[in-house]
C-alpha cells in the first residue's frame, strides 16, 4: 500500500511542479486518515493560483486524476489539499 500511496504523490508532485512558476518551492506531504491518503501541497505565494485555476477548474482536475489512480492502483480514498 506504501509503495502505491508513493506513486500517486509523485504524479501529483509532477503535474504541480509543472504548473508553477516557481517549481522549487513545491512541497508536499502525505498522511493517512483512516483508509484516505491526504495529500497537502503547499507552493510559493504567487503560485497558488495557478493551482487553483479559475473557478478551482485546475485542483478538480488534479484531485480527479489522483482519485483514478488510486482507483487504478486499489489504493484507496484520495484527498488533495493546497495550503496557505
Amino acid at each position: 500500500m506504501a509503495e502505491k500511496n508513493h506513486d500517486i504523490v509523485e504524479l501529483v508532485r509532477l503535474i504541480v511542479t509543472t504548473l508553477v512558476d516557481e517549481p522549487e518551492e513545491v512541497q508536499l506531504a502525505s498522511r493517512q486518515d483512516g483508509s484516505a491518503l491526504i495529500i497537502e501541497v503547499k507552493v510559493a505565494d504567487g503560485d497558488a493560483g495557478k493551482i487553483i485555476g479559475r473557478q478551482g477548474r485546475i485542483i478538480k482536475s488534479l484531485r480527479t486524476l489522483a482519485r483514478a489512480a488510486s482507483a487504478y492502483q486499489g489504493a484507496g480514498h484520495v484527498e488533495v489539499e493546497v495550503l496557505d
